[in-house]
């Protein structure tokens, strides 16, 4: 048998496809522009910045999801990368709903603003933005949650105009007990663009009117029942709104929603100054938004938005399941829950329960060998899923940063290294 007929036969193929056979000629990291997060398990340093890499075509968005069960270092990583985002001139807005950001707070010389009900702050989710669809978007989103209910085709006309009534009378802002008063008595030029009498609108959008002054004079009363407070410093780098004392409160979806509006309002305000800054908007236990069908829907369009305002959208979360559970399979409300995972281009997913396994691989589209390892994470490492690339990542601090974010009793620092406690 000759030597040539002995040869097997050549094959074509990239070295992006190779890389798994030749591991050595794979790219290493990210690259070295943006945030230092820690090592990866070749021993390179890992660094991220959500905004190069999509200007890089490397992301379709800038949005996140960080999700690990309690002391495994998600929440430390959420802290070390915004306070090193502020230190790279980007800005952060956080919902702080378990009151743990006070020494990162401290650290940025900043103060948290206490929303509680009658603590004297305010925060107006109407507040005045340069388009009106917005506004309009929540204020329909918090009356479907307050019904419990979908809008009437008459309501949500009412509600439009309303909106347009207000805006036009005068300079002020319009505000949710605003809203109320127009709609239980609504002027003759309102009722005439709905082709009505000014009676029988009353009458038609007495159930709304009703629903928002039940909210206004429960759970919104003395927070988001009135103008902003003024004072409050809007330009800081760190703003952090603390919702600890509603953390328990039934309406905590609403109160967070319409936080959320308002740093919404405040970041359509600047979204036309040249060069504004960078901002990651960090949301906490967000499924509370997301099970109530219509401040889901409303969530979900906001997360589209982060593009268009500069805005990475940080999700937390302690597994999927959080999300899952704002419906029933199939349902409305898990559609959109999972929608917003899907507009999520960074997944961090630190150790699962074997039995979170199946929904983690499922939702996340996971690999065999993903889903097989993250349930063998240890504390402070995680998986990184960035557009199509995943990485396995040790989380690195220094120790003045570990004073800052350690939030877990069992969580430890040794040479600057995440590490589990004892080891």
């Amino acid at each position: 048998m000759s030597s040539r007929s002995a040869q097997r036969p050549g094959h074509r193929t990239t070295t992006r496809n190779a890389q798994a056979i030749y591991p050595f000629i794979a790219a290493g990291g990210l690259g070295g522009r943006g945030v230092f997060i820690g090592r990866d398990s070749s021993g390179g340093a890992f660094c991220y910045d959500p905004w190069v890499l999509y200007a890089d075509g490397v992301l379709d968005d800038p949005n996140a999801i960080v999700l690990g069960k309690l002391g495994q270092g998600k929440s430390a990583l959420v802290k070390t990368l915004l306070w090193r985002m502020l230190l790279f001139g980007r800005r952060a807005f956080v919902l702080d709903v378990k009151r743990e950001y006070g020494p990162l707070c401290d650290a940025a010389g900043v103060r948290p603003i206490s929303l509680q009900p009658g603590g004297g702050v305010r925060l107006n989710p109407l507040a005045s933005r340069p388009e009106e669809h917005a506004q309009l978007e929540l204020l329909r989103a918090v009356t479907v949650t307050a019904l419990g209910a979908p809008l009437t085709q008459i309501e949500a006309a009412a509600l439009r105009e309303a909106l347009r009534t207000i805006r036009g009378a005068s300079a002020a802002e319009p505000t949710l007990p605003a809203i109320a008063a127009v709609l239980f008595q609504p002027p003759v030029e309102m009722a005439r663009a709905l082709r009505c009498t000014p009676e029988a609108l009353a009458g038609d959008v007495r159930r709304a009117a009703l629903a928002l002054q039940d909210l206004c004079e429960g759970p919104l009363k003395g927070m988001f029942d009135g103008p902003t407070t003024p004072g409050l410093d809007l330009d800081a780098r760190l703003l952090v709104l603390d919702l600890h004392a509603v953390r328990d409160s039934p309406a905590v979806g609403i109160l967070m929603a319409c936080a959320t509006a308002w740093m919404s309002a405040v970041l359509a305000r600047e979204s036309d100054k040249p060069g504004r800054e960078r901002l990651i908007n960090v949301a906490d236990e967000s499924w509370k938004i997301v099970q109530h069908t219509g401040l889901g829907e409303w969530f979900q369009s906001n997360f589209k938005l982060a593009r268009q305002f500069g805005v990475m959208n940080l999700v937390v979360l302690h597994k999927l399941a959080d999300l899952q559970a704002a419906g029933d399979a199939g349902s409305r409300a898990a559609r959109i829950a999972e929608g917003l995972i899907a507009d999520a281009s960074t997944t961090v997913v630190y150790h699962q329960d074997e039995s979170q396994v199946p929904l983690t691989r499922s939702l996340l589209g996971l690999s065999e060998s993903e889903a097989e390892l993250i349930s063998m994470l240890s504390a402070g490492q995680a998986l990184w899923r960035v557009g199509r690339r995943s990485f396995v990542v040790q989380h690195y601090r220094s120790r003045l940063e570990a004073e800052l974010t350690n939030t877990d009793t069992g969580m430890s620092v040794t040479g600057g290294r995440l590490l589990r406690h004892g080891r």
